[in-house]
C-alpha cells in the first residue's frame, strides 16, 4: 500500500489570494520573496499534478523535496 509524502515545494514570489486558493489542500506560508507550500501527496502521479498546476499558473519553482515527518 502507498503512504502520503509530505513535500514542501517553494515558489519565487509572495503568494496572492488568487494562488493561495490554488492551492487550498496546501499549508501556504509566505516569506520575503518567497511562497511555500506544504502538504501530502498520495504518489509520484499525484506530485506530477501538482507541478503540472504550478507552470499553467506560471509561477517559478525554485524547491521541491520530501520531508521526513517521523
Amino acid at each position: 500500500m502507498l503512504q502520503a509524502m509530505v513535500y514542501e515545494i517553494t515558489l519565487k514570489g509572495r503568494a496572492e489570494r488568487t494562488i493561495a486558493s490554488a492551492f487550498d489542500d496546501f499549508d501556504v506560508c509566505t516569506a520575503p520573496g518567497v511562497t511555500q507550500l506544504r502538504g501530502e501527496i498520495v504518489d509520484q502521479a499525484a506530485l506530477h499534478g501538482v507541478l503540472e498546476r504550478i507552470q499553467r499558473l506560471g509561477l517559478t519553482l525554485l524547491d521541491v523535496h520530501a520531508v521526513d515527518d517521523s
